[in-house]
């Protein structure tokens, strides 16, 4: 990627990000994307919100390196506690994770009755449901912690059948099915692969991706702005992690629902301070 084509820079703490790199290229073939996923790292979410905002500081160095025209925190924990950082701090459009999600939410409740999956840091600043509450005073919303969502997925431990994913589902979606709600925010980019188990769990619920959503609003951003690439140009994709290069391998092309589409190269993340 030269210095005269700038790219779009996408990070996460970990893999979970790639659903959202997968709508992104989807959507934006002819962009460069560079993404970052914080593997050595991961999970952001049990983490304070001071470690959270240097990690992601990090993160954004090591993504402006190649020249971006704009940045997007593909990860909920981030979103939560980094991006009015961020945004304040990079002279580039920095989109988190939440109000693509939560606008989607709005638009698709029947009851008003939303419920937000995400880590506990996320849900411990109520970031989604502020969100919600602004957009609509009348929706009720439910916020629920996962805590081990993020590392059992990061793990390939997704599929509703394996015994793992049953019970923790049942232990944190009970209450959210006994609730009533019928639509489900799930607030970390991970949980996507978890969308059949959670789906079984509460039936009928409308299940969003906080991920692809961001990345809509992030297309749809470019697509009237002057900082469109050319419908000519055949975008590249790269992919950077901060631990090992072969397992991101074997797992992405369950993020991205296809092989890998570019190089996979690792980076010591801890220089970017």
């Amino acid at each position: 990627m030269g210095e005269d084509r700038r790219a779009i820079g996408v990070f996460d703490s970990g893999i979970g990000g790639l659903t959202a790199m997968r709508e992104l290229a989807a959507l934006l073939p002819h962009e460069d994307i560079v993404y970052f996923g914080d593997t050595g790292r991961v999970p952001y979410g049990t983490r304070s919100r001071e470690t959270i905002v240097k990690y992601a500081r990090q993160d954004a160095r090591f993504l402006c390196s190649f020249h971006l025209k704009l940045l997007l925190i593909a990860c909920g924990t981030a979103s939560y506690a980094a991006l009015d950082t961020l945004q304040e701090e990079l002279p580039i459009p920095v989109y988190g994770v939440v109000e693509g999600a939560s606008r989607r939410a709005v638009e698709l409740t029947r009851t008003g009755r939303v419920a937000v999956l995400a880590t506990p840091a996320t849900i411990s600043g109520h970031v989604f449901g502020k969100c919600l509450k602004n957009l609509s005073p009348d929706v009720t919303v439910m916020e629920k912690a996962c805590p081990l969502f993020v590392p059992i997925v990061e793990n390939g431990r997704f599929q509703p059948e394996d015994p793992i994913v049953r019970i923790l589902t049942e232990e944190y979606l009970a209450p959210v099915r006994e609730a009533g709600v019928d639509t489900i925010i799930l607030g970390c980019t991970h949980y996507p692969l978890l969308s059949e188990a959670i789906s079984r769990c509460v039936p009928g619920a409308a299940l969003i991706s906080s991920g692809a959503e961001a990345a809509k609003m992030v297309a749809a951003s470019l697509r009237n702005s002057a900082l469109a690439a050319p419908q000519t140009h055949d975008g590249k994709r790269r992919y950077f992690v901060s631990d090992s290069v072969e397992q991101f391998r074997q797992n992405a092309g369950m993020y991205l629902c296809h092989p890998l589409d570019g190089d996979v190269e690792w980076v010591d993340i801890e220089k970017y301070e």
